[in-house]
């Protein structure tokens, strides 16, 4: 009789610890999976942007082509340049995300050897998102490691 009370209390906090393990895994599933699709460079020139696109039209504006569903997602395009120079690539080092704003940290890595001269072009990387985490004012922020402002622009 004991050995079947022992088991019952067994499972009870086996389940309860099971159903807690469940509810923090389903808490954790909140977070927004962002794909960085793409990342190269472009010959449509200008300075730093960073750009929301909602249709293929502007995409191509851009000199970018990339499969994304318009219906359920958006791009978000980091530009950086112009150079001169071949060899420059972009790195992010970090998005983070809150309901006022998402700030990107990230720069731009010279070439080791200086580059060949070239056409003037811009880099460029090219993040998907669900249009379920969409929120008009939403203020997008690229800065340096060290805090300096590269672009800014606001969900429309």
């Amino acid at each position: 009789m004991r050995r079947a009370a022992k088991r019952s209390a067994v499972m009870r906090w086996s389940t309860l610890a099971g159903l807690a393990l469940g509810l923090i895994v389903l808490v954790g599933c909140r977070e927004v999976r962002v794909k960085t699709l793409a990342a190269g460079t472009t010959t449509v020139l200008g300075g730093n942007q960073i750009l929301i696109v909602r249709d293929e039209v502007t995409l191509g504006k851009l000199g970018i082509r990339a499969p994304i569903h318009f219906k359920g997602e958006f791009g978000v395009v980091l530009l950086m340049g112009p150079h001169d120079r071949t060899g420059y690539k972009q790195i992010v080092e970090s998005i983070g995300a809150n309901t006022q704003r998402v700030r990107v940290v990230a720069f731009e890595q010279a070439p080791a050897d200086a580059g060949e001269p070239s056409p003037q072009y811009r880099t460029y990387t090219l993040w998907i998102v669900p249009n379920r985490v969409y929120r008009r004012g939403v203020r997008v922020e690229v800065v340096t490691p060290s805090d300096e402002p590269i672009a800014t622009t606001y969900l429309p």
